[in-house]
């Protein structure tokens, strides 16, 4: 354990917090992918399995108000309201028996949609008030581990469940660990200073987190090339049901056992990510994780359960390198009383490409073969991740260890 990771896990309220929110992430990795597989079971439609996903998405385009609001009160509170409110959410599922209680499932979606915005908004503000700098890309970096982790067992897990009892009961499940997740954050002891009053009116308090993404040079580039990936990366959510039924020939809950390939790279990167990113800094690190997306994304062409797999785990391998890379740089140069708008900006400038090419996956998979869809999402964000490699320097980045790096000049 490196000399980081042993200042971090001596913080006893980011002890207790990791225990909640390792709780709820596991839930997530429970319910998320049932969804898909619960509309794909009861209507037998790639299409409208790909739409739960996009409806998980479209609350990103309404976040500017979200972080508004968590900028004006207390993060610790805040969450745990939103968490509890997260589990009553989940209990109208509990009613869904035929495919005419589909549209129940698509708004339970919506509606979890806009609990990820919410927490993911309010945890960045939260992490930023209870650690110091340099060890935030450690948290980050445990969070993205635990969570990559869980793709290991979760969503077999989920699945298992599913076909064996049915969705009602993961839903229930998910929702206590959600309250789980509540009543930790209410064990936290954290003072947080009073939000500062508003110095401009409602529409320029509104739009501060977009203009701070425009000023701040290496979270733009980095902001710009996470939203270049989210414009094809969508289509994953109906290619992986086609990949699945038509190369793979499994069934629709086959596909617990890719995420769970994910997983075994996403473990690997989630623990490496921290330590990459000091030697990298951020946003090589972050364009090192587009380069092995787009390298696990080309294994889907294949119709070899190997290669798919392989796939899988190489993608997973990247993942937590961009998460913890853009995280880590977002809570670095985001002043705290702006965290919650920039977040949302960020959840606008990524959470709208990624809508799109959500539904367009949704409508093109029917008339496209699945193979050119992961053609145009392998070159896309192989190209993202290029155009920050090649990217001239300018000004000089700092680290979360405090040595000075070389950034890459903006996209």
């Amino acid at each position: 354990m490196s000399e980081y990771s042993k200042r971090l896990w001596a913080v006893r309220e980011f002890r207790v917090m990791f225990v909640g929110l390792a709780a709820s992430l596991f839930g997530d990795a429970l319910l998320l992918l049932v969804l898909g597989i619960w509309v794909k079971s009861l209507t037998g439609s790639n299409a409208q399995a790909g739409l739960t996903f996009l409806l998980l998405g479209l609350p990103s385009l309404a976040s500017p108000l979200g972080g508004y609001v968590i900028d004006r009160v207390p993060r610790r509170p805040f969450l745990v309201w939103v968490n509890v409110a997260s589990a009553l959410l989940l209990l109208p599922l509990l009613a869904v028996r035929d495919s005419g209680d589909v549209p129940i499932i698509y708004a339970v979606a919506f509606g979890y949609g806009v609990s990820l915005v919410l927490n993911g908004a309010a945890l960045n503000g939260l992490l930023k008030a209870l650690l110091p700098e340099e060890l935030l890309g450690d948290a980050n970096g445990s969070l993205q581990t635990v969570q990559q982790g869980l793709r290991l067992v979760a969503p077999l897990l989920g699945a298992g469940l599913f076909a064996t009892f049915g969705g009602p009961v993961v839903a229930a499940v998910d929702a206590v660990t959600f309250l789980l997740a509540a009543g930790a954050l209410t064990m936290i002891s954290l003072h947080e200073a009073a939000p500062a009053p508003a110095e401009e009116r409602w529409w320029g308090e509104m739009t501060a987190g977009m203009r701070h993404l425009v000023t701040a040079r290496q979270l733009r580039s980095a902001t710009l090339a996470i939203a270049a990936m989210f414009l094809v990366i969508g289509m994953a959510e109906s290619v992986v049901y086609a990949v699945t039924d038509l190369a793979l020939h499994r069934p629709p809950s086959f596909i617990g056992v890719l995420v769970c390939a994910q997983g075994v790279g996403g473990v690997t990167g989630g623990v490496l990510a921290a330590r990459i990113v000091r030697r990298l800094g951020e946003s090589r690190t972050l364009a090192l994780g587009l380069l092995l997306m787009a390298t696990g994304l080309l294994g889907l062409v294949s119709s070899s359960l190997t290669v798919v797999l392989v796939g899988n785990l190489v993608f997973g391998l990247g993942l937590p390198l961009v998460a913890v890379a853009f995280s880590t740089l977002l809570q670095r140069e985001t002043p705290a009383y702006l965290m919650g708008r920039v977040s949302a900006a960020v959840d606008v400038l990524t959470g709208g490409p990624q809508i799109l090419s959500t539904g367009a996956g949704a409508a093109l998979i029917a008339i496209v073969d699945y193979r050119v869809l992961v053609i145009a999402m392998v070159v896309v964000t192989a190209a993202a991740g290029l155009a920050l490699l090649r990217a001239r320097p300018s000004t000089v980045e700092t680290s979360p260890t405090g040595a000075s790096e070389q950034p890459l000049e903006s996209m």
